[in-house]
């Protein structure tokens, strides 16, 4: 199952706000309630408005995510994102495998006006399920083979398929995520990838909550 992990983080929402107001050799503090002054996040709606990003890349976050390497490949394009993935040139443990029968995103069928993406959720046949379990389970076979024989994992992994499930540790700055957020949550973004930008803006949303909200309501 595709899964994502909040692992470390740097900074406030506070950090955003001294992060601008330095320009003026000025520095703010957290209110009698440890919350932003008003002022405060009047300016930090003012920074999102007026696409002043710098500030919003004071602060840091760093997740791991277990995802199938056709939505790895996709998200690792984001290239403000630092990315260390494990590598099958040196592993060669059990390999785990992505089966949309049993995720949230199921299968779905192919858009009509477009020549990528998906539309609707579509039943495949039990026939189809068997082809596709059978398939996977000889990718299995023939890549613990590969290794039996003493061929390189980084040559054996060639014939695992694109479901098979990688994990990556990813970290980036504030407003790096909230570029990678605003493309993946697209209604024309793949579902997989969605669910992982979801679940990054959530935990992004409770770390920065003022910078969050401002950085997404203005994102247009």
């Amino acid at each position: 199952m595709i899964d994502v992990t909040l692992i470390d983080s740097m900074g406030s929402d506070l950090t955003v706000v001294n992060s601008a107001r330095v320009s003026f050799n000025k520095k703010s503090d957290w209110d009698e309630d440890n919350t932003l002054t008003v002022s405060d996040g009047i300016l930090i709606s003012y920074l999102a408005r007026h696409k002043h990003m710098s500030p919003f890349g004071h602060c840091f976050a760093t997740f791991h995510v277990k995802a199938p390497v056709f939505v790895a490949r996709q998200l690792v394009k984001h290239k403000f994102l630092r990315w260390n993935e494990v590598s099958r040139r040196y592993v060669d443990d059990e390999p785990e495998f992505f089966d949309p029968s049993v995720s949230v995103s199921r299968w779905r069928g192919r858009a009509d006006d477009k020549k990528q993406g998906s539309r609707g959720v579509v039943e495949i046949s039990n026939n189809m399920i068997s082809t596709l379990a059978k398939h996977t389970m000889w990718c299995n076979k023939a890549y613990k083979q590969l290794l039996e024989e003493g061929v390189a994992p980084e040559q054996a992994r060639m014939v695992l398929p694109q479901s098979t499930m990688t994990e990556w540790y990813w970290s980036g700055s504030l407003d790096a995520w909230f570029d990678m957020c605003k493309l993946r949550q697209g209604e024309d973004a793949q579902e997989e990838t969605r669910l992982v930008a979801n679940s990054i803006s959530m935990d992004m949303s409770t770390l920065y909550p003022k910078s969050w909200k401002a950085l997404m309501e203005n994102s247009r």
